[in-house]
């Protein structure tokens, strides 16, 4: 799944500065979505936050447009009054992601390259959650995965895959639950990409990204 919009569409400043970390910067709006606002600094927040997950980030047109979906995602779920997640659900999200690294120290060094801080990192994975949730609750009741689907996965991606590694394939039946889910999410991710261009498609947006960089 894509990463999904920053809770940190944050302090929205439309004139003057903005303290952040000890510098001045001035923020500005990077695009008009309906008769809302994406921040400069939105999208900033997130390419910071790729560079500490993945070690790298994309463009700011591309962060951008993720924002876009975000708002989209965001908007329908504040007005279905989706519930926030718990916050022992945004630990163990936590937590998955500090396994995610190597070992803590290389957790905290990339968080210090970065230049996020835990509040800022503990705020983007709730969003993230919230969105994910939502998401999940809207499309998971229709989708539906046959055997033959699962037999399918399991011989042309489960099975190779140990094989490269040198191990021994789990069963089918071992995996079974794993490549249900796999699948459910791939449809799931499959729907929303479909959604989300045709809701971007009833609203009005301006890209003023260009302007914001220079």
């Amino acid at each position: 799944m894509r990463v999904l919009r920053t809770a940190a569409a944050t302090v929205f400043l439309l004139l003057g500065g903005c303290v952040a970390r000890g510098q001045e910067t001035i923020d500005r709006i990077a695009a008009r979505v309906d008769t809302d606002i994406i921040l400069l600094s939105d999208v900033r927040e997130l390419a910071q936050y790729q560079q500490f997950v993945d070690g790298k980030s994309e463009t700011d047109a591309e962060i951008l447009d993720r924002l876009i979906d975000q708002w989209i995602v965001r908007t329908e779920a504040k007005a279905a009054l989706f519930p926030a997640p718990s916050a022992e659900d945004v630990n163990r999200s936590l937590e998955r992601l500090k396994r995610s690294f190597s070992s803590p120290a290389e957790y905290e060094e990339r968080k210090k390259q970065s230049g996020l801080t835990d509040d800022e990192i503990r705020r983007i994975l709730q969003s993230q959650l919230y969105l994910s949730n939502y998401l999940d609750s809207r499309f998971r009741a229709s989708i539906q995965i046959d055997g033959s689907a699962i037999e399918d996965f399991y011989k042309t991606r489960v099975v190779p895959r140990a094989e490269s590694r040198g191990q021994t394939p789990p069963t089918l039946e071992a995996a079974r639950d794993f490549i249900q889910e796999a699948l459910v999410q791939r449809a799931i991710n499959e729907q929303a990409d479909k959604w989300l261009k045709e809701s971007r498609a009833r609203l009005h947006v301006e890209n003023l990204l260009n302007e914001t960089s220079k």
